[in-house]
């Protein structure tokens, strides 16, 4: 296994990464840090959430920046929030024992656009934005997005889903000077295929970890065959054995998320919701209070659970099997990050284990069954 420093990583960088006990490169940043440092190059990342991406294009971004220009040199667009502020975090906390400073301002919905627009206004080399609030601030112009060098595209699939298609396309026109773009990715479905082909060169170094495993490796797959109405007892059950881990129940509706978080704070657990009708006032306070471990266990929709990172979720359990396949790997890559194991358990009624078949084969992997 090379080091980071092998991989072509200065001092300052690794001085810091090893405070955030980082010392060994996961398999994408050995794969993706050689080649990106000091070149110029397009390049396509095949690679599930909880793989290592921000260091593995974040060290390589912060390289590139020439920190004596004020000017926004690299764009990374993400599709939450939570996802904005987790990058411009972990870029800020790489570059702690730097001589010269980098600044990196995180931009998105849900807060003040004035604040942003001031924020702006100091000198910023690195911008990472969710698409719509970026496009807002280029058309008031308080960003210029012309110098950019870099542009970084992270769970681009996730994007799609979301619906931003339409922003990504301006986005991806708009800055074309010079620069290089950089997509990573979980799943290449066709509007990813398209951006590819539209936007990036022929040339793009691809680069896919886990080659077969669409899902990660560290993760038990389990069903559990029920009635609807005893799902809500299978859950009770499957927390109180659990007592002390820590998980997100998913739901495919948001009166659904609602009903079940309602149904289990009654039976005395400590569970949170999050659903798309709450104000980003709330969602905060629900996230805070599920990463700092006062709520155990979140029950959400597909859509609000993006760019959800929590360390140590011991498992991930699905009220109802999702409609499409890749929410079924976005969901259960909640669990199992760096490097640890969990649990993807789903609740099936009669007529959906051809579901279950369907997912093993699809995504080469095994359900056991699990007998409450």
């Amino acid at each position: 296994m090379k080091t980071f420093s092998e991989l072509g990583i200065g001092d300052a960088y690794i001085k810091s990464l090893k405070e955030l006990n980082i010392v060994t490169p996961t398999e994408i940043q050995a794969a993706v840090i050689p080649k990106l440092l000091g070149a110029k190059t397009d390049l396509i990342g095949l690679a599930q959430t909880g793989t290592g991406k921000t260091a593995a294009f974040g060290l390589p971004v912060l390289n590139a920046i020439n920190p004596t220009k004020p000017e926004v040199q690299a764009l990374i667009i993400a599709p939450t929030r939570e996802l904005v502020q987790q990058i411009k975090k972990q870029l800020f906390k790489f570059t702690k024992y730097n001589e010269a400073k980098i600044f990196v301002e995180g931009v998105y919905g849900g807060e003040k656009i004035e604040r942003q627009i001031k924020n702006l206004k100091r000198p910023t080399h690195i911008v990472v934005a969710t698409p719509g609030r970026l496009l807002d601030l280029i058309a008031r112009e308080a960003v210029n997005i012309s110098k950019v060098k870099i542009l970084i595209l992270d769970e681009a699939d996730e994007m799609l889903s979301m619906g931003f298609k339409k922003e990504l396309s301006e986005i991806l026109t708009h800055s074309t000077a010079k620069r290089n773009t950089w997509l990573f990715s979980a799943t290449m479905p066709e509007g990813i295929k398209r951006i590819v082909k539209s936007y990036m060169s022929p040339d793009a170094i691809r680069v896919e970890v886990n080659k077969n495993a669409l899902v990660n490796r560290n993760i038990y797959h389990h069903y559990i065959t029920t009635t609807i109405k005893e799902k809500i007892k299978v859950i009770a059950r499957l927390l109180n054995k659990r007592e002390g881990e820590r998980g997100i129940i998913f739901c495919r509706t948001k009166a659904g998320t609602k009903t079940i978080a309602k149904q289990l704070q009654e039976e005395g657990f400590s569970v949170g919701a999050l659903e798309g009708d709450m104000k980003q006032k709330e969602r905060d306070k629900v996230m805070r209070a599920f990463k700092n471990g006062s709520v155990q266990v979140m029950v959400s929709t597909d859509v609000s659970a993006r760019g959800i990172d929590v360390q140590n979720l011991a498992f991930v359990l699905h009220h109802q099997l999702p409609e499409h396949l890749d929410y079924y790997t976005h969901r259960s890559g909640r669990t199992a990050r760096a490097g640890k194991s969990g649990q993807s358990i789903a609740l099936i009624v009669s007529g959906e284990m051809k579901k279950v078949e369907a997912i093993q084969q699809a995504l080469g992997i095994t359900f056991r069954e699990m007998v409450m």
